[in-house]
C-alpha cells in the first residue's frame, strides 16, 4: 500500500483519462470549427473549452471532492431509486445502445471506407467490427491493465500520428488566419463554440470514465479516499489541458485550411484532405490508423466502466459476462439498424445532460453548499421537467408532431434560455436555492 502516487504514474493516469475521452469525433470537429469560424476562430475556440474541457474537468473534480466511488455513488446522493435509474441509462446510452456502435462505424467509414470498393463495403463493415470489438473486449477484460494499454501504449503512439499531420499543417500552413465566418459563428461564435461543445456529451463521459480512474489509482496500491480524490483531480487536469492544447491546435488547422479548401460538410472530410495534401496515399493510411486508434481506445475505456459499474450493481454477473454483452450488442448494431438506433438514443442523452450537469455542478460546489438529500433532491426534482423538454426536442419528426409532445415542447419554450438549449438552467436554479434552504432549516447539511 502507498500513500500517494508519484508524478510519473499520475501522469500515465492521466494520459489514460486524455485517451478514453478523445475520440474521433474530438479529433475533427476542432477542424470543422475552424472552418467554420473563420477570422472569429479564437472566440469560437474558448467558447468550445468552456464546455469542451470546462465541463469534464468540473465533472473529474467532483467526483474528487465528493469522494464518490463511482456514478451511481455521487446520485446515490439524490436517492437510490434514482441513483440506479440514471445510472444504467447512462451506461446503456453511452455503452452499447449508442457511442460504442457509433466508434465502430466513424473508424470505418473514416478510416476503411477509402480504401475498399462500394460493393465491398456492406461485408467488409461486418468483419472490420468483429475484429474492431474483440480487440476491445479482450484488452477491457483487465480494468487494472488500462492505464498500460490506453496511457502507456495506445495515447502515446496516437498522439505520435497526430504529431506528424498536425506539425506539417502548422510548419507548412496551407493559408493564414483569415476567411468569413459561416451561420451563427459569424455572429456570435463564443456562444456557438460553447453550444457545440456542450453538444459534445463529454461531460456524461466524465461522470462514465470516474470509476476507471479509481480502479486505476486503486491498481497503484492507493487506498485512502481522500489521497484518490486529490490524484483524481490531478489526473483530471492533465488530461484537460491536453485536451485543450489540441483542440486550439486543430481549430486553427481547420481555418488555416480555408486558404487550399472549402469548407467541407464535416471535419472528417476537411482532415482527410489535409492529411492527403502534405503525405499523399500515405496520408489516407496515416489517417486511418490514427481514427482507428483514437475509436478504438475510447471504446476499450467504456465497454471497460460499463462492465465495472454495472457488476458493482448487479454483482451476481460477472465483469468478463458484461464487457462481452457490452462488445457483443455494439458490434450487431454496427451493422444494422444504427441509423435508427442513433435517432431513438439522442433524446435519451438530451434528457441525461442536464441532470449530469446538476450533479456535477452540485458535486463541485459541495466543499461550500453540502450534500443534503434536500439539495440534491431538489435540485434534480427541478431539472427533470426541462430534461424531458430537451429530450421531446429531439425527437423524430413524427413524434414532435403529437399532441403530447407539442404540449411539453410548448412549456418547455417559455422557459428562460430555451432557445439556446438551457431551458434547464434557471429551474436547476431554484431548486438548489429551495434545497439549500430546506436543508438547512431542518440541520440536514452535511
Amino acid at each position: 500500500m502507498k500513500t500517494r502516487l508519484t508524478w510519473r504514474e499520475t501522469g500515465f493516469i492521466g494520459t489514460m483519462l486524455f485517451g478514453l475521452f478523445f475520440g474521433a469525433g474530438n479529433l475533427i470537429f476542432p477542424i470543422y470549427l475552424g472552418q467554420q469560424a473563420g477570422s472569429h476562430v479564437w472566440a469560437a475556440i474558448l467558447g468550445l473549452l468552456l464546455t469542451g474541457i470546462g465541463l469534464p474537468l468540473l465533472g473529474v473534480t467532483g467526483m474528487g471532492l465528493t469522494r464518490s466511488a463511482g456514478v451511481f455513488d455521487l446520485a446515490s446522493k439524490v436517492n437510490r431509486p434514482f441513483a440506479y435509474a440514471f445510472t444504467i441509462l447512462l451506461y446503456l446510452t453511452l455503452g452499447p445502445f449508442f457511442a460504442v456502435p457509433r466508434l465502430a462505424t466513424t473508424s470505418f467509414q473514416i478510416g476503411i471506407v477509402p480504401f475498399v470498393s462500394s460493393g465491398a463495403q456492406t461485408l467488409t463493415l461486418a468483419v472490420f467490427s468483429v475484429v474492431f470489438f474483440f480487440v476491445a473486449w479482450l484488452l477491457a477484460r483487465h480494468p487494472g491493465k488500462l492505464m498500460t494499454y490506453i496511457g502507456k501504449w495506445l495515447t502515446p503512439l496516437f498522439l505520435g500520428l497526430l504529431a506528424i499531420i498536425m506539425g506539417a499543417a502548422l510548419l507548412h500552413p496551407l493559408g493564414p488566419i483569415s476567411g468569413a465566418g459561416h451561420g451563427a459563428y459569424a455572429t456570435s461564435p463564443v456562444l456557438s463554440g460553447f453550444t457545440e461543445g456542450y453538444n459534445t456529451m463529454d461531460a456524461l463521459a466524465a461522470l462514465a470514465f470516474g470509476i476507471v480512474v479509481i480502479d486505476s489509482i486503486r491498481a497503484l496500491g492507493v487506498t485512502d479516499p481522500r489521497q484518490i480524490a486529490q490524484d483524481t483531480i490531478k489526473a483530471g487536469t492533465i488530461s484537460m489541458v491536453l485536451m485543450g492544447v489540441i483542440y486550439t491546435l486543430l481549430a486553427l488547422i481547420g481555418t488555416m485550411s480555408l486558404g487550399h479548401f472549402a469548407p467541407a460538410a464535416n471535419g472528417g472530410v476537411t482532415l482527410a484532405q489535409i492529411a492527403h495534401y502534405y503525405f499523399g496515399t500515405w496520408g489516407n493510411g496515416l489517417l486511418a490508423l490514427l481514427v482507428i486508434i483514437a475509436c478504438l481506445k475510447t471504446a476499450i475505456g467504456l465497454i471497460s466502466a460499463f462492465g465495472d459499474t454495472m457488476h458493482d450493481l448487479f454483482p451476481r454477473i460477472p465483469y468478463n459476462v458484461l464487457t462481452g454483452f457490452a462488445a457483443l450488442l455494439p458490434c450487431l448494431f454496427a451493422n444494422v439498424g444504427l441509423t435508427r438506433l442513433i435517432a431513438y438514443s439522442t433524446p435519451v442523452l438530451m434528457f441525461l445532460y442536464p441532470l449530469a450537469i446538476a450533479l456535477i455542478v452540485l458535486a463541485v460546489l459541495s466543499p461550500l453548499l453540502g450534500t443534503s438529500r434536500w439539495l440534491f433532491g431538489f435540485t434534480i426534482l427541478f431539472t427533470l421537467l426541462p430534461a424531458i423538454g430537451s429530450a421531446a426536442g429531439a425527437l423524430p419528426a413524427s413524434w414532435q408532431a403529437t399532441g403530447w409532445c407539442q404540449a411539453i415542447l410548448a412549456a418547455n419554450a417559455h422557459l428562460p434560455f430555451a432557445a439556446n438549449g438551457f431551458s434547464w438552467a434557471v429551474p436547476a436554479l431554484v431548486g438548489a436555492v429551495l434545497g439549500w434552504g430546506l436543508g438547512h432549516l431542518r440541520g440536514k447539511t452535511a
